[in-house]
């Protein structure tokens, strides 16, 4: 009787099992696009109008290959992310080919030659590539390693593609915002599976004491030839370094202090009127404090951190290594990138040209946020809840 009990209750829990597709994921994604999207009408219709006669030049780009990709997302997601997996290393491979190509023929825009064009119309960010590649790619070497990088050649093995994909980040496309996200994902992934943190703090602990030193030097050489050391300049003094950028930092944080605790209401913004530049781009957040106030913004900050929450509980519960570091480095990228977004318009720090996910104008960054989207919710359906 007490096997015949045992058995029906072992298949009781078996039969309770059930596949899991995480909903809420979903459901944050296209509430931050859909989001995205009304503000990036509501930011960019002036200067649209202005520039090409159609008030809905940027919005009608962005809905169209953020609806498109967001299909294209929900359909590959119902594949195995271990099939996309094997492609990683001939993914890494071409993003940094691509890298390299675009020195030699990409198109400077806003002096930074980051974007190769197709065809002449078609925009391209080989960059956004790259940290799908490294996100991808770096967690099938550490489960290749066997999952813990106890020695120096191990953690070498897995330190070298991300370090070499931040290098060429920043030496190719001059993009260092997104070369330092590349190692910060990269640092953090290794960090996730390595025994000792010891090692990370004193890493953490030399980087800061640079970076302390590097400000000191800035302030003392503001007038200096090397535009990396005028932005800290400005960062610390933006008033007094108007005409050297400072312009565009105090007329966000204008726009932050204008909006009060429930904002100027919904395409109210004055700031978005021509006095704050490429305010569609990485400046959308001062709009959105601008036109919604502190409540607006806090409740952005709070989809973003739902969003992040969800992640967070897909790789807690990955069924296996690869799945959990997958999901980590998706997790990384987006906090990294909202957190240096929101720190730069509040000049926090230097400014970086960094996006705000999801919302900020860009057709490639949306493009690989919904491959990254579609990644944890293909992991999401090989977890099985009782």
């Amino acid at each position: 009787m007490a096997d015949r009990s045992s058995t029906r209750s072992a298949r009781a829990r078996v039969s309770a099992r059930r596949d899991y597709y995480d909903y809420n994921l979903l459901a944050a994604v296209i509430l931050l696009t859909c989001f995205g999207l009304v503000m990036l009408y509501s930011t960019s219709a002036y200067e649209a109008s202005v520039v090409y006669q159609d008030d809905a030049y940027f919005f009608a780009k962005q809905a169209v290959i953020g609806v498109v990709a967001m299909v294209i997302m929900i359909v590959l997601s119902q594949w195995d992310y271990h099939f996309f997996a094997r492609f990683a290393l001939a993914l890494y491979v071409i993003s940094m080919l691509l890298l390299v190509a675009t020195k030699f023929v990409g198109r400077e825009i806003n002096g930074a030659t980051r974007w190769i064009y197709i065809g002449g119309v078609l925009s391209f960010q080989p960059a956004e590539l790259a940290k799908v590649a490294v996100i991808l790619f770096l967690p099938v070497l550490i489960v290749q390693k066997g999952g813990r990088l106890s020695s120096w050649k191990d953690m070498g093995h897995v330190l070298v593609p991300g370090a070499i994909a931040s290098i060429f980040t920043f030496y190719f496309t001059e993009n260092l915002s997104t070369a330092l996200i590349i190692a910060g994902i990269t640092v953090i992934l290794i960090f996730i599976v390595h025994p000792k943190y010891k090692l990370f703090l004193i890493a953490g602990g030399v980087v800061m004491a640079i970076g302390g030193l590097l400000i000191l030097y800035a302030s003392r050489n503001a007038d200096s030839s090397n535009f990396r050391l005028r932005r800290i300049a400005v960062w610390l003094d933006p008033e007094g370094y108007a005409k050297e950028g400072g312009y565009q930092v105090m007329q966000a944080l204008y726009a932050i202090g204008s909006g009060g605790w429930f904002g100027k209401g919904l395409g109210n913004s004055a700031q978005k009127l021509g006095a704050l530049p490429e305010a569609q781009n990485d400046m959308i957040f001062s709009i959105i404090c601008e036109e919604l106030g502190v409540f607006g913004a806090g409740l952005v900050i709070l989809l973003f951190l739902f969003l992040l929450y969800r992640l967070y509980f897909i790789a807690n519960n990955a069924p296996d290594l690869l799945g959990s570091l997958i999901a980590s480095g998706i997790f990384v990228h987006i906090a990294l990138q909202v957190i240096l977004n929101i720190a730069v318009v509040s000049n926090m720090i230097p400014t970086t040209g960094v996006t705000l996910p999801f919302v900020s104008y860009g057709g490639t960054s949306i493009l690989f946020l919904m491959m990254e989207m579609m990644l944890a919710l293909s992991i999401s359906r090989q977890i099985r809840l009782r």
